[in-house]
């Protein structure tokens, strides 16, 4: 028996961000239930910035739906999701939404040369998200210049251990 499409979908988003972290250097984490809107955590080791071993948690999403605009990715969020995102938390947060083609077979193209994840990961902060009147969920925007690479999350990381927004 196989996983299903959400399972394959929920795994390739963390394998996604788990190959960024690490080759920005740094490693990642599993809450052990996620009742909190978070699926991953990404950690610094030591460093050189006002605050020691900086961290950030994400929110994980995947979809091959054609979310994708001229600038943007538009994602319809839960609404628990969206709000456990924009609560202002020790740990900043991020949305990230990772891109995959329609056919599973087509998401990883690998030969003895390259092992290619196919199509990419944005990220959103919404720690200075508005409340919203929604009842069900709401569709985040996320701009297509933030896709989630290593330098993206070096540098988020430098911010975050600044104590600034990532």
């Amino acid at each position: 028996m196989t996983m299903d499409l959400r399972q394959q979908q929920e795994q390739f988003s963390r394998a996604y961000v788990h190959a960024v972290a690490t080759v920005a250097g740094f490693t990642t984490y599993r809450p052990d239930v996620d009742d909190d809107s978070v699926d991953l955590g990404i950690a610094a080791r030591g460093g050189t910035t006002t605050l020691r071993s900086p961290r950030i948690e994400a929110q994980l999403k995947c979809t091959s739906t054609s979310v994708r605009r001229d600038d943007e990715v538009r994602f319809p969020l839960r609404l628990k999701n969206y709000d456990d995102l924009r609560a202002g938390c020790h740990v900043p947060r991020l949305l990230i939404v990772v891109l995959v083609p329609e056919d599973v077979a087509d998401w990883l193209v690998q030969t003895e040369e390259a092992m290619v994840l196919r199509r990419c990961g944005y990220f959103r902060s919404l720690g200075d998200a508005p409340a919203v009147d929604n009842t069900t969920s709401v569709t985040v925007h996320l701009p297509r210049a933030n896709v989630l690479t290593p330098a993206a999350l070096g540098v988020m990381m430098l911010r975050v251990g600044e104590r600034l927004a990532p």
